[in-house]
């Protein structure tokens, strides 16, 4: 009698441990391609807004954003030159005329054009391409928006009312509120002549169900 032949590893015959490592390589390479596919198709795809804003209506907000923006910007550095002026002055008198001043300033100004610039600048990030927090630019100028806000509701405010009642030293702090809220605006009023254009990373796609 003959000897029997002996089984020889074919990795193209499913019986095979061979083969099946062969066919999970290849299913995990066709859903690491399947994944890089779909990620240069997100990234390709245009970008749409997540509002609708026509023509006239998206010039007109473009405008109003503008004009509290350059409005703002005046007004936190008037802010900046009184708060100054009545650090440092000997005149007693003038001192207490300027810390009075401020707050018509905060009043007529600063509050109205903060919010206006803050809800005008939200609603034409949602109105084009640019978005909220898609890019990186516009989430900054975003941050910094509310950061003067926020100075100036924490700080001014606060340090104006003290000098005025004479129940604190706030004019250093005063100066440097201000003076933050004026390097600020032109930050933010730079980053949106350059727009530089880094967008902020999507989440990875999911994978597919029942990939292994």
């Amino acid at each position: 009698m003959g000897r029997p032949a002996h089984r020889t590893a074919n990795p193209t015959i499913p019986g095979f441990p061979e083969a099946r490592v062969a066919v999970r390589l290849q299913g995990m390479l066709h859903e690491i391609s399947t994944r890089a596919a779909r990620s240069r198709a997100s990234a390709a795809r245009p970008l749409r807004p997540t509002i609708r804003l026509g023509a006239t209506a998206r010039r007109c907000l473009l405008t109003i954003h503008i004009v509290a923006g350059v409005g703002l910007l005046g007004t936190v550095a008037a802010v900046l030159a009184v708060n100054i002026r009545a650090a440092t002055t000997t005149d007693a008198a003038l001192s207490a005329a300027a810390y009075d001043l401020l707050p018509m300033f905060t009043v007529l100004f600063g509050i109205p054009l903060s919010f206006i610039s803050l809800v005008s600048g939200t609603v034409l990030g949602l109105g084009s391409k640019w978005g909220v927090v898609r890019h990186g630019w516009v989430a900054a100028k975003l941050a910094l928006q509310v950061s003067v806000i926020l100075v100036g509701a924490l700080v001014l405010g606060p340090g104006t009312d003290a000098m005025r009642e004479g129940t604190g030293d706030a004019g250093a702090r005063l100066i440097a509120g201000s003076a933050y809220d004026v390097a600020a605006l032109l930050l933010a009023t730079g980053l949106s002549v350059f727009k530089p254009r880094r967008r902020t990373r999507r989440p990875a796609p999911s994978p597919t169900p029942g990939t292994a």
